[in-house]
């Protein structure tokens, strides 16, 4: 009895694993295909974005489709971590994420709504560079842990932009309109400064065993 049970429990919890994580992928997956197909199709854009979008016909659109394409390549990377598909795929979104970075610092600083939100953005794509920079060099070096690491905390400041369009949602709801320049401020550095932190965080304490395996 006991050895059946063993065997059927670890069944039930990857099924329960996969019912909780399916409705988050299906929410990266629209926020990454929307922003990619938004870069082809805006028509319905905000101003603050449509201004970009006209002083920027190149860089923006860019962004936007490297930008929706890291959400879906980092979490994928990460997945297959250990197969051979791990380093072609680790490629191509390390190119993804170099232009997707590089092209966030324009993006943020051409007509900010904001200064702060503006400085906000940049810092983002400029630790987003960094932390692709030293995953790379520490898996060159032979520092595996090292490498796993950056990676995680890249993937962290990769969610940001889930995490601002739900604060964003959230602000609609509940936020009053006239606070809505100093919410978008704070929310340009806490939607991906506090899963950085919280994934730091989490390797200092929790993860240093996981990481050597």
């Amino acid at each position: 009895m006991n050895s059946d049970l063993d065997k059927v429990s670890p069944r039930i919890v990857a099924v329960w694993r996969w019912l909780m994580l399916a409705p988050l992928g299906v929410f990266v997956m629209y926020v990454a295909v929307r922003g990619i197909f938004e870069s082809f199709d805006n028509e319905g854009f905000p101003e603050a974005l449509a201004v970009k979008l006209e002083l920027l016909p190149i860089i923006f659109p860019v962004h936007m489709v490297t930008g929706g394409l890291a959400l879906l390549l980092v979490p994928v990377v990460l997945y297959l971590r250990g197969t051979r598909w791990h380093r072609l795929l680790g490629r191509i979104a390390a190119i993804d994420i170099l232009i997707a970075g590089i092209t966030a610092i324009p993006v943020a600083v051409i007509m900010p709504v904001t200064s702060i939100s503006a400085a906000g953005f940049v810092a983002q794509g400029i630790t987003w560079i960094v932390l692709l920079g030293l995953g790379i060099w520490n898996i060159r070096c032979g520092r595996v842990a090292s490498h796993r690491a950056c990676m995680l905390m890249l993937a962290a400041v990769t969610s940001g932009a889930l995490f601002f369009r739900v604060y964003l949602g959230l602000w609609k709801v509940f936020g009053a309109s006239k606070y809505f320049e100093a919410f978008y401020a704070l929310d340009a550095w806490i939607a991906w400064g506090l899963p950085l932190i919280g994934m730091a965080i989490w390797l200092h304490l929790c993860a240093p065993r996981r990481l050597s395996a």
